[in-house]
């Protein structure tokens, strides 16, 4: 009976565990805003994506207030503003803000109200502050002041994301108390077990398994995610970046639980081969 408990909480640790990780995971670096820009933040060094960021930026200031006779001197200082937008000594600021708005738009849970149209899709770039640092720069430039907007919405992916969205906020928490379960369940498998040794090779092995799936896992999940078109450049070039960039976050956690499951198996057979070895006392 107590091989079969055992047995029993080591795969029942084992399956919470490989829900918890992964969940964590998303918590941390996708639900939560600082391990999102942390992540997010290098894109904004691309300098294709640089550029094309900027130039969908710079194309959204409003010009209208503009009177006719100065258009004229305004248009070259707008193409030029989206050339050197990115040179500006704002602009890395300017990046992490807009990655934080942006974040809020698509995590908060108000998100769903965000957007033109009244639609979120499961991330929403809000370059307002791009935009700003443009106006700020055209009107240094002209001499014209120009008002910078409150919001300025770039989408990426389809609406019909947002259900994904609102799951992900709403599970993703819960990889920790997943985790605290999986603690739980081989600590019983440990206690219940005739040979603890065999309990910690069932982890070892799980956790192998587990990096396993995981990098099956990412690799469908990345393929999918760069098939998928947005249908505008700008969030192709985001998703082309940042797909990729959590794909290889998540990767390091995928090495580490295959590194700690090659030592647990090592320790297993090293520790049960030594108890066995071990001379038995004589009464």
């Amino acid at each position: 009976m107590r091989t079969f408990v055992s047995a029993l909480a080591a795969v029942l640790g084992v399956l919470l565990a490989a829900v918890a990780v992964p969940a964590i995971w998303l918590d941390r670096n996708i639900v939560g805003e600082d391990g999102f820009v942390s992540l997010a933040a290098p894109m904004g060094q691309d300098a294709e994506f640089r550029q094309q960021l900027a130039t969908a930026a710079v194309g959204t200031i409003d010009t209208s207030a503009v009177p006719g006779f100065l258009e004229g001197l305004v248009q070259p200082v707008l193409e030029n503003a989206a050339t050197t937008l990115t040179g500006l000594p704002g602009y890395p600021a300017a990046w992490d803000e807009t990655l934080r708005k942006s974040h809020h738009l698509s995590f908060a849970p108000t998100a769903g109200d965000a957007g033109a149209d009244g639609q979120a899709s499961s991330l929403t770039l809000d370059v307002a502050p791009l935009v700003a640092l443009g106006v700020e720069e055209i009107s240094r430039t002209s001499g014209i002041p120009l008002d910078a907007p409150q919001e300025t919405l770039i989408t990426v992916g389809q609406p019909d994301h947002r259900e994904w969205v609102e799951r992900l906020v709403t599970y993703a928490p819960l990889g920790y108390l997943l985790a605290i379960g999986s603690g739980v369940a081989f600590l019983l498998a440990l206690v219940a077990a005739r040979r603890r040794w065999t309990v910690v090779a069932a982890a070892g092995i799980g956790a192998l398994l587990m990096a396993g799936a995981w990098k099956l896992a990412t690799d469908a999940g990345t393929a999918l995610a760069l098939a998928t078109d947005t249908g505008n450049d700008v969030a192709n070039l985001f998703r082309d970046g940042f797909v990729p960039a959590a794909a290889a976050n998540f990767g390091a956690w995928t090495l580490a639980t295959a590194v700690t499951g090659g030592v647990l198996l090592v320790l297993a057979l090293v520790g049960g081969a030594a108890s066995r070895r071990r001379p038995r006392a004589t009464r």
